[in-house]
């Protein structure tokens, strides 16, 4: 299992390398460092010496990849790439645009994205399962059937609607929580109770069905109708054999989206004005600070292969199989 894990570790480094490369060729050959002077101060009446200061300040003047000017020891080092982008690889996110040290930022900011979305995935994860082994343990009876519709009407909504909704009924007309805003503490709790409610709710739909689905496919096996045979009730057949079975796809959609919880959600903490990685992100975009974006692209990169990672490694604790291969 060790060599597995090792292997699984040593397949994520190019990669990383790989997309660190690529979001350095999106944003300084694709948008180089002049437009993005360009677009901090403004498109008209920019003169080139403006641009020139600008670059100097931000230490966007050096070459992208090879400096021909320096000394034999620092063509390399002396380049945009090595400077901001071979920093990301050790984690060194550098300054912003506006003179903050993203690496502080992302360590302040952290940490309300993870008390947003950990309980609500926490919360959405067994509501969601719950109520698909109930439409499986009652399939072809009308609850299945008012579920199914009830699922396909949360789905066909926008989430705005609910977020929008929520914050009308809930905070502003029956005032039980406030309508946005953040706390430090066990004071936080009252400014999350309303976000997480409504992000299970608006998971329930799409959550709720792809659940049934993998369970419905266990259901019919003929593993599943053996147990039947020999005498298990419905009940006991979901439990100990369909939903052990189908731990193997949870756990795929699962450990996948748990590193992407450090990102926090863009609209949600922007709504309710929560300040975490999502909120920042989105600041960063509305203030075209590059920097702060490619750090946050990068992160998000990281920890979306740090997930692939966690999943192959799940996958020996629930299957065998993989064990054994």
């Amino acid at each position: 299992m060790i060599s597995y894990i090792l292997r699984r570790f040593l397949y994520a480094l190019p990669l990383l390398m790989a997309v660190n490369v690529l979001t350095f060729l999106l944003f300084f050959v694709v948008n180089s460092p002049d437009d993005m002077a360009r677009m901090q101060l403004g498109q008209k009446h920019v003169t080139e010496q403006a641009i020139q200061n600008w670059k100097q300040q931000h230490d966007y003047y050096k070459p992208l990849l090879w400096n021909t000017d320096a000394p034999a020891s620092e063509k390399f080092t002396q380049t945009i790439f090595y400077s901001k982008s071979v920093g990301l690889m050790l984690f060194r996110f550098g300054i912003s645009d506006s003179g903050r040290n993203i690496g502080a930022d992302i360590q302040e900011r952290a940490i309300p994205s993870l008390a947003l979305a950990l309980p609500t995935l926490l919360i959405g994860l067994v509501v969601n399962i719950c109520v698909a082994l109930l439409m499986v343990l009652f399939r072809r009876r009308t609850f299945e059937q008012v579920g199914i519709i009830f699922c396909v009407m949360l789905m066909s909504i926008s989430s705005l609607f609910y977020i929008i909704s929520g914050q009308f009924l809930v905070a502003k007309v029956l005032k039980l929580v406030p309508i946005s805003g953040y706390d430090d503490g066990f004071s936080m709790i009252k400014f999350l109770i309303l976000p997480v409610l409504i992000g299970v709710f608006t998971g329930i739909g799409s959550g709720v069905r792809w659940y049934q689905t993998l369970f419905l496919e266990e259901a019919e096996k003929d593993y599943v109708r053996t147990a039947r045979a020999k005498g298990l009730t419905e009940t006991q057949t979901l439990f100990r054999h369909v939903l052990p079975n189908a731990m193997i796809p949870i756990l795929t959609g699962v450990v996948v989206i748990l590193p992407l919880l450090f990102m926090g959600s863009l609209i949600m903490e922007s709504f309710f004005s929560i300040p975490g990685l999502g909120s920042y992100t989105i600041d960063a975009i509305n203030s075209q600070d590059f920097a702060i974006v490619r750090a946050m692209v990068f992160l998000g990169s990281v920890l979306y292969i740090f997930g692939l990672l966690l999943t192959d490694i799940s996958y020996t604790l629930v299957d065998p199989r993989v064990r054994l291969t």
